[in-house]
């Protein structure tokens, strides 16, 4: 406060004509570089620890907190409530939704962007899941109308910061599942459905299969590998539109790999909590299938993603190297679950 009293106070005497020496004027110099610098550092610091603050992960939630007993009894609540919560999280989490933003702090921020992104294409899986197998009782079935119109809300470009604005789409992709919910805890309206069979279930986690399948990959090309080409492997016949080479060289850069492992993190957080969903919703068919033990073991393996991380940064080492290699150890845990899901596909499928 001193400082800025006396640079006022120097200000007056400059503008009265005082101040002519070339000390004073040296002086006065100085002191108004002080009151240039010294809130800019303020203001840098709040910037900083505002953006650390806002890269906090959330926390994991209980699947089915907040129901009532009767909505709990219904099929699919608890799986509508969990989509319904997972976009909550983006949408109000501290900072709010960052990948669009176009300000500091979080235009310098992409760790948590990129775990939304993870978060996003999970969100974007199931709710098509949901409108094209979970709520029709046939292929020739009419599709639910909400979310029909819920849907496409999540496949607004996730960094648009003009219209469409993605936080306002997605909060009306929400509200639309908000409305499917409340049809199907009305025991006097029939339209609303969801149909917990075991051919619906195969079609959502083969598409979550393909999902993990990517992430793995790209996980693990952070040490780089010269892979065999086996594209057209074990199909006899089969064409491709261009020539490929025979060896192709997989590499995820170093400044890359961090997105990669952080839209992994995001994709595995959303993912275990809508398996947690299923596990609930699924139960009956599950348990036919003496399932139940599969899905907990998935669950197992995605937990092990979301571990606290004790470095202050993701190191991209040699597999064998002195430095750790984050992506690695994630897609160890990503493959595991990928290859449960594998399973769980082909035991579902079994009569």
């Amino acid at each position: 406060m001193n400082v800025f009293l006396g640079v006022f106070s120097k200000i007056r005497q400059f503008a009265s004509g005082l101040i002519n020496n070339p000390a004073d004027m040296a002086e006065y110099g100085s002191l108004r570089k002080r009151v240039i610098v010294i809130p800019a550092l303020c203001i840098l610091v709040f910037l900083v620890l505002l953006g650390w603050y806002w890269s906090q992960e959330p926390a994991s939630f209980a699947v089915n907190a907040k129901q009532t007993p009767e909505s709990s009894l219904v099929i699919g609540v608890t799986t509508t409530n969990t989509l319904i919560k997972v976009v909550d999280t983006i949408l109000d989490k501290p900072g709010g939704y960052l990948a669009n933003d176009v300000m500091p702090p979080s235009l310098w921020l992409d760790n948590l962007p990129n775990w939304e992104f993870g978060v996003l294409v999970q969100v974007r899986d199931l709710s098509k899941a949901m409108r094209e197998a979970f709520s029709r009782s046939q292929s020739q079935s009419t599709e639910d109308s909400d979310l029909a119109l819920a849907e496409p809300r999540f496949n607004v470009d996730h960094q648009s910061w003009a219209v469409p604005w993605p936080e306002i789409e997605y909060a009306d992709g929400r509200e639309y599942f908000e409305s499917y919910k409340s049809r199907l805890v009305d025991e006097d309206n029939y339209n609303g459905q969801f149909y917990a069979r075991g051919d619906n279930l195969r079609y959502w986690l083969g598409t979550v299969e393909t999902r993990l399948g990517s992430l793995s990959q790209r996980l693990s090309a952070s040490v780089g590998q010269k892979r065999i080409n086996t594209d057209l492997s074990g199909a006899t016949g089969a064409s491709q539109s261009t020539r490929a080479p025979s060896e192709l060289m997989v590499k995820t850069g170093w400044f890359e790999i961090d997105d990669v492992f952080y839209q992994a993190r995001g994709s595995a957080w959303a993912l275990l909590h809508f398996l947690k969903a299923i596990e609930i919703d699924f139960a009956d068919v599950l348990a036919r299938k003496n399932a139940i033990t599969s899905v907990q073991q998935i669950i197992r393996e995605l937990e092990m993603t979301q571990q606290p991380i004790r470095s202050p940064f993701i190191a991209n080492g040699d597999g064998f190297g002195l430095i750790a290699n984050h992506s690695l150890v994630m897609a160890s845990y990503i493959s595991r679950a990928n290859a449960a899901i594998i399973d769980l596909r082909e035991l579902l499928s079994k009569g």
